[in-house]
């Protein structure tokens, strides 16, 4: 059976560059997104309602009859915003929901694949809101979860040739972080201003640290969270 690369929410942004650098390196890459991707994308497309299990679950029968998953990308998310005080209930739950039980569904249905193939990654997409952002609390917890999600697969599943790391990007240029401050506005100037490298991030900083990750060659990392943030991480603790 032939193998490839899932990524969850691949048609923008830091998924879309994901899926074209994975492309690029030679993986036959699937990607799952209710939005199409645009036009020239290299990653196969499935579309599926990520938000709702019961697709979920369809898309990833179907994908698993064609192949075998031996990478896994953990990316789809959504990011929500408040103050404590104002969280809706059911905003925490459809945050969490995407952010997070997309991941351990994704991941529960590929590992079988990766112990018969001997051979698996995993690659959980978190942020540097995980060391914590004003006013970003649910969005925070989400991506603290698939770090904790994360640890345990690593220390489980470390004797059947898989690995399971995170990526935590910092200020990345796109839709989502200019929806949460727009770009002329005076919060969007101060983050960037506060990077040390002097500059917001780009979809392929991502995109090579999950590359990296990703390769046969890295097969002594596992449990480990990577912060891509253009050193914002340091000056900010």
């Amino acid at each position: 059976m032939e193998q490839c690369t899932l990524v969850t929410g691949g048609s923008r942004n830091i998924g879309h560059g994901i899926c074209e650098r994975l492309s690029a390196d030679g993986q036959t890459v699937v990607q799952f997104d209710v939005l199409a991707p645009a036009p020239g994308s290299t990653a196969r497309y499935v579309e599926v309602d990520l938000a709702d299990a019961d697709a979920t679950g369809r898309a990833l029968d179907a994908l698993l009859a064609e192949y075998r998953v031996t990478r896994l990308v953990n990316n789809v998310g959504v990011v929500s915003l408040g103050a404590l005080e104002d969280i809706p209930l059911a905003e925490f739950d459809r945050v969490l929901r995407i952010n997070t039980r997309v991941a351990l569904q994704c991941a529960a249905a590929v590992v079988p694949g990766m112990k018969e193939a001997g051979f698996g990654r995993i690659v959980n997409i978190a942020s540097r809101a995980i060391r914590g952002i004003p006013n970003l609390s649910v969005y925070a917890a989400s991506k603290a979860a698939v770090v904790g999600l994360m640890t345990s697969w690593a220390l489980e599943l470390a004797r059947s040739g898989i690995t399971a790391n995170a990526v935590a990007p910092g200020p990345i240029d796109t839709d989502m972080l200019r929806a949460a401050y727009p770009p002329d506005g005076p919060q969007f100037q101060s983050m960037h201003d506060m990077v040390p490298v002097g500059r917001l991030g780009q979809p392929a900083d991502i995109a090579n640290a999950v590359a990296f990750l990703l390769e046969e060659r890295s097969g002594f990392i596992t449990g480990q969270v990577l912060h891509v943030c253009g050193g914002l991480s340091l000056a900010r603790a």
